[in-house]
C-alpha cells in the first residue's frame, strides 16, 4: 500500500507542532492507539487544540 501523506497532510487537522507522523495517519493512528488515545482529527478544532487525545477528553468533546 501506498502511503499519501501529500494529500493527507492537506487535510491533517492536527495543531501539534512538529509533529512527525504529520500526515502519516497509520503511524499517526498506531502511536495514540498504543498510549490508549486517539489521534487529533478525531477532534472538533477546540478540543484538539487542548492536546489531550485520552478516550476521555473524546467523550467529553463530543458530549457522550
Amino acid at each position: 500500500m501506498e502511503c499519501k501523506k501529500e494529500t493527507n497532510s492537506k487535510r491533517c487537522t492536527c495543531t501539534y507542532p512538529g509533529c512527525s507522523r504529520h500526515g502519516v495517519c497509520c503511524d499517526c493512528l498506531a502511536y495514540h492507539l498504543a498510549s490508549r488515545e486517539l489521534p487529533g482529527c478525531c477532534f472538533p478544532p477546540e478540543a484538539e487544540r487542548r492536546y489531550d487525545r485520552s478516550f476521555e477528553a473524546f467523550a467529553k468533546a463530543w458530549k457522550l
